[in-house]
């Protein structure tokens, strides 16, 4: 099996450096895009207040996606099944599976998020702070699932769950 080994230079973001974004009770601090990484992975930290959505479900065609709990707790949707993830684990979800995940109902969360191989996503973050602000369309984020790998899918497990929490 051969593998393909991206080149890139050693690549060092400061917190105080990473571009802030804040769509609605959620911050993510964007660290390294693709483009930094020669397409090796892209990383973005996402924190949560207690019970808000980090993402609808969906998944990504060629990259798989790694959550690792910085702090706090927060549910993933992982293919058909529902994951609490609590400070110290990880969660890994390959391509083609459903993922979503939101910060607990009473916790808040802190996740580090890794996809790879990477895929361009930073201004897929800022069309949904865009979306937020009511400055962008859901047409505009549909319209955009190809680009950015992002493609939506619908989840009676997720509806579920997320029934559970009102």
């Amino acid at each position: 099996m051969s593998t393909v080994v991206p080149a890139h230079d050693v690549v060092v973001v400061r917190e105080v450096d990473a571009e802030v974004i804040a769509p609605g009770g959620v911050i993510g601090r964007l660290y390294a895009d693709s483009g930094a990484t020669g397409g090796a992975l892209s990383c973005q930290r996402i924190t949560m207040s207690a019970g808000a959505g980090g993402a609808t479900p969906h998944h990504h065609t060629t990259a798989s996606e790694l959550f690792y709990m910085i702090d706090g707790r927060a549910e993933f949707l992982a293919g058909d099944r529902i994951v609490t993830a609590e400070r110290g684990d990880l969660v890994v979800v390959p391509a083609l599976t459903a993922h979503a995940f939101a910060a607990a109902k009473d916790h808040d969360a802190d996740i580090l998020v890794i996809i790879t191989p990477g895929v361009e996503r930073f201004e897929y973050f800022r069309l949904l702070e865009r979306l937020a602000k009511g400055e962008a369309s859901l047409e505009s984020v549909i319209e955009a699932q190809e680009l950015y790998d992002n493609h939506f899918v619908d989840s009676e497990a997720w509806k579920q769950n997320m029934l559970k929490r009102l």
